[in-house]
C-alpha cells in the first residue's frame, strides 16, 4: 500500500491508487451547512478534502465520477448535487505577504484574477459557453462581481473553494509588529480581506 505523503490532489491519489482514508460519507452533511470553515491545524488534510470537493462538484468531471467516486462511500449513494457545480479556486498561500499593504492587496488581486482567468479558460475548453470576463488589474472585486454575473445566466451555480484562507493574514502578523497596521487595512471591517469575502 502507498501513502500519499504531501500530496493534496485527490484525483492523484485515487488514480495512482494511495492509501486514501474514505470520509465521503460526510458530504450530506457538508450540503445540509450553508457555508463551512475549517479550522484544523495544518497537515490535517484540509486542501485534500477541498480538492475532493471539487472533484465532487465540478460539473465537468461529471463522466469521471464513477472512476473517482465509485468505489468510495459516497459513490454508492451520491447527493442529487454532484457534479452540479462550477468550481471556483482561490489558494492565499499563493499570496505574497512580503512588502506593505498595497503591494499585499495587489498580490491578492492578482491571485484572484489569475484564478478567474484560469476558470473561464478550463471550462470554455470542457465545452462551456463562458463569456470573456473583463479582468480589472485594480479591482478583483469588480473582476468576481462579473464572474458571478456570467454565472448566473449559465444555469449552474458557483462553488468557492478557499485554501489557507488564513495564509497571508498570519504571516503579516506574525512578521512583526510594525506590520500591525498592514494586518488591520486587511482584516478589519473594512479591510479588503473582508470586502472579498462580503463580495462573495
Amino acid at each position: 500500500m502507498k501513502y500519499p505523503y504531501a500530496i493534496s490532489d485527490f484525483e492523484k491519489i485515487i488514480e495512482n491508487n494511495y492509501f486514501y482514508c474514505d470520509r465521503t460519507d460526510k458530504i450530506p452533511l457538508l450540503e445540509n451547512a450553508e457555508s463551512q470553515l475549517f479550522i484544523r491545524p495544518r497537515r490535517f488534510g484540509k486542501s485534500l478534502l477541498l480538492s475532493m470537493l471539487d472533484n465532487y462538484y465540478d460539473v465537468a468531471k461529471k463522466d469521471d465520477f464513477q472512476k473517482l467516486f465509485g468505489h468510495l462511500k459516497i459513490g454508492q449513494n451520491p447527493t442529487p448535487l454532484r457534479n452540479s457545480y462550477f468550481i471556483l479556486r482561490w489558494d492565499f498561500s499563493c499570496v505574497d505577504a512580503a512588502g506593505d499593504y498595497h503591494g499585499i492587496k495587489k498580490s491578492l488581486y492578482n491571485h484572484i484574477n489569475a484564478r478567474i482567468e484560469r476558470f473561464i479558460t478550463y471550462y470554455n475548453f470542457m465545452g462551456f459557453s463562458l463569456p470573456e470576463i473583463k479582468i480589472n488589474p485594480d479591482d478583483a472585486i469588480y473582476t468576481m462581481e462579473r464572474l458571478i454575473s456570467a454565472v448566473e445566466v449559465s444555469g449552474y451555480a458557483l462553488y468557492l473553494l478557499i485554501d489557507e484562507y488564513d495564509n497571508f493574514a498570519n504571516t503579516i502578523l506574525m512578521s512583526s509588529a510594525d506590520k500591525k497596521e498592514d494586518y488591520d487595512k486587511l482584516v478589519k471591517v473594512e479591510g479588503v480581506l473582508r470586502t472579498v469575502f462580503k463580495a462573495v
